[in-house]
């Protein structure tokens, strides 16, 4: 009967240590897509970043006098590249002041006809479109792997494998300002 007992405590501990173990590299893997898309965000916000100074340098040749405007959006483009070192809160508070620093920009290129004809103009404006539709794809594959991430590291039983490790929920990467949001951004060129 001894021996019964002691197979089933066996049985049960193996049971118990095949669960810790499966559900720890869950949460690994799960962590590990979430930092992934956090990358992706980061280049894809360095690639803006990068495309900023070529477009600012565009406009300046057109309206050398709109000073103000070219060093809000140099300003805000350095904040963006910090604030992503810091998390996903503090890079949507930047991302905000960053888009309604373009917007003044762009606003600013309106009023000059042969900067919208410029080829490298239209160029840069294409590679900048194309990077904000990247922006978005990326977080959106961050907050899906959050939401998956969090999901897991909530539900039990995983939650106590997950606080035995010590992982903890992630921030998702949202707008703070969801008046702008609401409002469509029209820009024209």
């Amino acid at each position: 009967m001894e021996l019964l007992w002691l197979w089933i405590l066996i049985g049960f501990l193996v049971v118990v240590g095949l669960f810790v173990w499966a559900t720890y590299n869950g949460l690994v893997k799960l962590n590990v897509r979430v930092q992934e898309a956090w990358s992706d965000i980061t280049v894809q916000l360095k690639r803006r970043a990068d495309l900023i100074p070529n477009l600012v340098e565009a406009v300046k040749g057109y309206a050398s006098h709109e000073k103000q405007v070219f060093q809000d959006v140099t300003e805000a483009r350095a904040n963006v590249v910090n604030a992503t070192q810091k998390g996903p809160k503090e890079t949507a508070v930047a991302e905000n002041q960053f888009e309604q620093a373009l917007k003044s920009l762009f606003a600013v290129s309106e009023a000059y006809p042969q900067l919208r004809a410029s080829e490298n103009f239209q160029q840069l404006q294409s590679e900048l479109v194309d990077t904000e539709d990247k922006i978005q794809a990326a977080r959106r594959f961050y907050n899906g792997g959050v939401r998956d991430l969090n999901t897991k590291i909530q539900q039990f039983p995983a939650n106590i494998v997950a606080s035995m490790f010590k992982f903890t929920n992630k921030e998702f990467f949202e707008v703070d300002d969801m008046a702008s949001v609401e409002k469509p951004v029209e820009v024209k060129f």
